[in-house]
């Protein structure tokens, strides 16, 4: 039998008596009294009943769910850039509803005077006016954006969606550290903690009341319906793409919340409106959730380097022609110096004091407070005064004066005579700890707590949890992931039964059967070019191991057909000898970004699949033979496919997957009928082909063992029984593009339509006697112009 672990929370009570605190004690686990936590109490008796083995095998649980799903955030170190798994901190952060209740109201309070400073700094600035805010942290704040000052959103409101980090010290008070107004990330990634810890602790999570997130998202989706016009599309995320650190929760929430998820290219604006580039013409949208900041959103009225945004975009917002959640500029109240400024602000603008603090903050560009941050620079955090950065974040630039050696001190010393009005001075603070699995035990590390509120039509909701952050270590400057942190679910734990909450709110009569016009033609040329990679990568593949196979069995018998066959290859662009053929390495990674564009389109399992065959065109061991490992990457190939035809839903994106794919085959099998099944090629060059046509059983049960070119080229390209072959993918190909919006113009068959049906019709009433190099050479060139003709119509 496996040893249990001690009662966790006995040990604790047992060493309460002298608690000062006693170190290696969460904090998060005891109150100001030295009590436990009642609303830890039921989680720690059950969690120090489980095995090493069960904890084990249920944090596995969670790590699978993020994997198979494939969660992961951007990680860049010196330059580069790669996908990391999302780092779960297994072990949830409880916190009781009376607790959180406060916290809520004081967020509540905060997002109301942060939209009030945001109408003030973009409108009549009476703030600056009356000196309760230095015109310097206006005029020199990089996030003001002077082209939006007189500019009202449509709804009147600059900011709907917020979130906040907050830290708690040793004795329970809590703290504002940061305001995040720009574009807040991690909700979705919230979402998939909740998922992944729920798995872990399934049977506590069902009985224990924690409050759900599904009302918060419900909720605010429903808002955003609520803004747009009758004839808009439906509200859409606006991406900076897949390049971005949190791309993944950018697809994860559309798709979550039945968003579209665009990029700046994706759109255009029109008469002060934007417009979607879709596979119909231009559809208007209204509604734009802002995932880009504010400075690259418009390159012809803010920096115009920028390659992700929209040109036009501003003056949209200006002419009330579209909703942007949140407003351009609305970066402006994130700074660090404004800390300083908001309890005098709370009470000028509202009357109110700030319910729930923000971290002691001073602007050194006064002089009362710079002498008193010059006092007491020892304990004192210095930072840039119109940083928007998190602390503790990896490009973070401040520092703690009492840590700094003796040259670093005087130059600090000497900035604050020299560069004052660009520095504040805060609390430097200790943060309470929360209890992480590390090491085979529980153990304390710090916390720091990301709480998001949404506008609605009444006012803001909180999502009652959020996500923390927990710190790899005791050193606080661990707590960001790209420095070795991680994040871990909150619970919300209700006093009263929780009511079922669920995605299903007010119906939205438009969306009733979809609209596949509405596709963005971005994503359909991903889509195209994903099914013409994935087929292009197949058909290298096999015919790689078919020349493998030969190599090995007829190297000394059949030099001719060696030879050949690897001419062919060569002229295809591919080297037999490379470990894995560049070639097919590059159509696998091409299949690969364009996938990452999809996130939102593609299921979890088929992003997965894709994934797995880029690990496969790593080098291959030694001890592996070449033939092998194109057999491994074919099956993952083949999974691929199995899932779009079995699972993928038969949208317009599907349609231009499968087009991709079937147009990419046809070229495949004109090229590979021409060189293979020819007269002129050696013996076994056509048994060759139906190898890497899949086809040779089939041959044998239609024309038993008489194989001709006639009988191979009857095969493979003009029975439409045979799914390989070419007449079959351009029946294939006819199918999706009849189905696609505008095949038709005044009646008439379109420009696409007419020659599809052109090249069908030709190579319908073939023979296999007068399919010569010829006739393929004619029919390759008008599958080339139509691949360009779908483009013109739908992708350009």
């Amino acid at each position: 039998m496996p040893q249990r672990r001690p009662q966790f929370s006995q040990a604790i009570e047992a060493a309460l008596a002298s608690y000062q605190p006693i170190a290696g004690i969460p904090d998060e686990l005891i109150d100001p009294q030295g009590q436990i936590r009642p609303v830890w109490r039921e989680f720690i008796d059950r969690f120090s009943q489980m095995s090493q083995e069960e904890i084990a095998s249920r944090f596995a649980l969670g790590d699978q769910y993020l994997a198979d799903s494939g969660v992961y955030f951007r990680h860049v170190d010196g330059g580069t850039s790669r996908e990391r798994p999302w780092p779960l901190s297994h072990v949830p952060v409880l916190i009781s509803e009376s607790e959180w209740a406060e916290i809520e109201s004081g967020l509540v309070q905060r997002a109301d005077l942060l939209e009030l400073v945001m109408r003030d700094i973009y409108g009549p600035n009476r703030l600056v006016e009356q000196g309760w805010l230095p015109p310097m942290l206006l005029a020199q704040n990089p996030e003001w954006i002077r082209p939006m000052a007189g500019v009202t959103p449509r709804t009147g409101n600059f900011l709907h969606f917020l979130s906040f980090e907050l830290g708690r010290s040793p004795n329970g008070k809590w703290w504002v550290l940061n305001d995040r107004t720009q574009a807040p990330s991690g909700a979705g990634f919230a979402l998939e903690n909740r998922v992944a810890t729920s798995r872990i602790f399934s049977e506590y999570f069902q009985s224990a009341q924690v409050k759900r997130l599904a009302g918060f998202f419900r909720t605010f989706r429903d808002y955003l319906h609520s803004l747009r016009g009758p004839d808009a599309t439906v509200p859409a995320i606006l991406s900076p793409g897949s390049h971005a650190d949190t791309y993944f929760e950018h697809a994860y929430t559309a798709r979550y919340l039945g968003l579209a998820l665009l990029e700046g290219e994706d759109i255009v604006v029109e008469r002060g409106r934007p417009m979607v580039r879709t596979i119909s013409g231009l559809r208007p949208v209204d509604v734009l959730w802002r995932r880009i900041d504010s400075g690259f959103a418009d390159p012809l009225e803010l920096d115009e380097a920028s390659k992700i945004g929209t040109p036009g975009l501003v003056g949209a917002m200006r002419q009330q022609g579209v909703t942007m959640i949140n407003a351009i500029g609305s970066g402006a109240v994130e700074i660090r110096a404004l800390m300083a400024f908001l309890p005098k602000i709370c009470r000028v603008m509202t009357g109110e004091p700030l319910r729930l603090s923000n971290i002691a903050t001073w602007w050194c560009g006064q002089a009362k407070e710079r002498a008193h941050v010059r006092g007491n620079l020892d304990a004192m955090m210095i930072a840039p005064a119109l940083s928007t950065r998190l602390p503790f974040d990896r490009e973070d630039t401040s520092a703690i004066g009492g840590k700094l050696r003796s040259e670093a001190f005087q130059s600090l010393q000497g900035l604050l005579d020299t560069e004052a009005g660009y520095l504040v001075g805060q609390e430097a603070i200790t943060l309470s700890t929360s209890p992480a699995f590390v090491d085979g035990a529980l153990r304390p590390r710090p916390m720091t707590l990301r709480v998001f509120l949404a506008r609605h039509a009444d006012g803001w909701i909180a999502m009652p949890g959020g996500y923390a952050r927990i710190g790899r270590s005791n050193d606080v400057t661990g707590l960001s992931m790209h420095a070795g942190g991680s994040c871990a679910d909150v619970w919300i734990m209700s006093e009263t039964p929780i009511v079922a909450n669920t995605m299903i709110g007010v119906g939205h009569d438009r969306e009733i059967g979809g609209d596949e016009a509405e596709l963005p033609s971005r994503a359909a040329e991903n889509l195209y070019w994903l099914g013409r990679y994935i087929e292009r990568a197949e058909f290298l593949t096999r015919l790689t191991r078919v020349f493998d196979i030969r190599l090995t069995e007829l190297r000394s018998s059949n030099p001719p057909l060696i030879d050949y066959l690897t001419g062919y290859l060569r002229y295809l662009g591919v080297d037999p000898n490379q470990n894995p053929p560049a070639a097919i390495a590059m159509a696998v990674r091409s299949a690969a970004r364009c996938s990452r564009h999809l996130r939102d389109r593609l299921a979890p399992d088929a992003l997965v699949a894709i994934a797995g065959l880029g690990t496969m065109i790593e080098p291959r061991s030694a001890d592996i033979s070449q033939a092998s490992h194109m057999g491994d990457i074919l099956r993952q190939t083949i999974g691929f496919s199995g899932m779009v035809r079995e699972n993928m839903y038969r949208s317009s994106g599907w349609r231009f997957l499968s087009a991709g794919r079937a147009l990419e085959r046809a070229l495949s099998t004109c090229s590979m009928v021409s060189s293979l099944v020819d007269p002129k090629a050696p013996p076994g060059a056509m048994e060759a082909a139906l190898d890497c046509a899949d086809s040779k059983l089939a041959h044998h049960r239609r024309f038993g063992f008489d194989m001709s070119c006639a009988t191979v080229t009857a095969l493979l390209c003009l029975d439409r029984r045979n799914p390989r072959s070419l007449l079959h993918q351009l029946d294939q190909l006819n199918t999706h593009l009849e189905a696609m919006p505008n095949a038709a113009v005044d009646g008439m068959a379109s420009p696409l339509i007419r020659l599809s049906m052109k090249v069908h019709t030709e190579v319908a009433v073939q023979t296999p006697q007068s399919l010569d190099a010829q006739a393929f050479l004619q029919i390759r060139a008008e599958l080339a112009d139509l691949s360009d003709q779908l483009t013109l119509t739908y992708l350009s």
